[in-house]
């Protein structure tokens, strides 16, 4: 079997993490695995490079600070491969450019264009264990560039999928994907099997396990994830895999939580064609994600409009509000709000579903501000002071810590 391993930050913080992690690869490889490990820097160490950057300039060239923030990977790489050569186990680091990744020229976004598997197929037929620096890869001109946030995650997928992996297993400090946050609800399971849509959701939900662009790409390529942990590398992680993969599909695989928005509401809006249209493109020109929109009932040739966006971006949407004060009697902006959301495939095929979850949040006296639903997701936002009890509610309501 051919496996390729993704170790987070936090997983090779520290000289004796790194030597962790090279007795789990031990271990994987006297069971008669072959394996190529993607690691990140050590935590914090791409922080510091951007202050040394900072402490000569404010807007450093991009080209340059891939060349700089690419070398965390790299001396992760190199320590983890000579921790395995000194324990008997051959082993050969490589940056992206090494192992073949070819991306395009957006330095500090780029985006992998191809993986050329040549030198790691070689460096595999001899038995070696291939470190592949995380977060990288090189121009078609030999560039270096990086990938932007979660960058080793997508590194790891995208090999996994060029090279055709049977597996690729992330391991952070978390053992698996959870029914919800353990720290709120103690009686949360860890789940065996999620889908990969189902974990799009509550990854753009603010489950922070894994990022969004390397499940989505794990889907485009048909790779199967695994999210497991490098503390207790034991214990069996959550595989994450087509729906057609999962026989028991259950309603409701995960709660999850977003504290991290506000509601604009903006009444008295002058009713006519083209209005919203005006207002969100206004918004999405600023490059700030709307997430759920309710319009109500013209009367008197007026209407309101109410919809959330990051915390993050609420000065810069307050500003482009300023803009429609001619066409707007009254604006308010709610940052004591949370969205709690429930997310199951089941949801497709299942009847009730959402009733149970307003009767759940009824029962406890919390009050929804506003509903917006998709095929396997229903979304409410409530008052923040309710979060955790909601998240409570609705774990129970749905028996997921059965």
């Amino acid at each position: 079997m051919l496996k390729v391993l993704k170790f987070g930050g936090t997983s090779v913080g520290t000289l004796e993490r790194i030597q962790n992690v090279a007795t789990i690869i031990k271990k994987i490889k006297d069971d008669g695995h072959d394996v190529i490990a993607v690691v990140s820097a050590m935590s914090g160490e791409t922080n510091k490079l951007i202050e040394y950057a900072e402490s000569y300039s404010k807007m450093p060239a991009p080209s340059e600070m891939d060349m700089l923030l690419s070398s965390g990977e790299r001396v992760t790489s190199a320590l983890l491969s000579i921790a395995l050569n000194e324990a008997g186990y051959s082993a050969i680091s490589m940056s992206g450019g090494r192992a073949g990744i070819v991306t395009d020229e957006r330095h500090t976004k780029a985006r992998i264009e191809y993986i050329d598997t040549k030198n790691m197929k070689e460096s595999i037929a001899e038995g070696k264990v291939v470190v592949v620096a995380g977060f990288q890869g090189v121009t078609q001109k030999g560039r270096v560039t990086t990938l932007g946030r979660g960058g080793s995650d997508l590194t790891a997928v995208a090999i996994a999928g060029a090279i055709e992996a049977d597996v690729c297993e992330i391991y952070t400090d978390v053992d698996g994907i959870y029914t919800t946050d353990p720290r709120i609800e103690p009686k949360a399971k860890k789940l065996d099997k999620i889908s990969y849509d189902e974990m799009l959701e509550l990854a753009s939900l603010g489950a922070k396990v894994l990022q969004n662009r390397s499940v989505e790409m794990a889907k485009k390529l048909n790779v199967n994830l695994i999210s497991r942990s490098s503390f207790t590398p034991e214990v069996e992680g959550t595989l994450i895999t087509k729906e057609e993969n999962i026989m028991e599909q259950p309603i409701v695989s995960g709660i999850a939580l977003d504290k991290n928005q506000v509601r604009v509401g903006m009444y008295g809006v002058t009713d006519r064609p083209g209005i919203a249209s005006y207002i969100f493109t206004a918004l999405a020109d600023a490059n700030i994600n709307v997430d759920m929109i309710v319009q109500t009932v013209a009367v008197d040739g007026k209407t309101s409009l109410d919809f959330t966006i990051p915390t993050t971006d609420l000065e810069i949407c307050k500003t482009i509000m300023h803009k429609f004060e001619d066409e707007v009697e009254k604006f308010d902006y709610n940052e004591k709000i949370c969205k709690v959301s429930i997310v199951g495939v089941g949801m497709k095929s299942h009847t009730g579903v959402a009733s149970k979850a307003f009767t759940a949040l009824a029962n406890e006296n919390i009050n929804i501000r506003i509903i917006s639903t998709s095929e396997i997701k229903i979304s409410v936002i409530v008052e923040e002071k309710y979060a955790e009890l909601a998240v409570r509610a609705l774990h129970d309501a749905y028996d997921l810590d059965k």
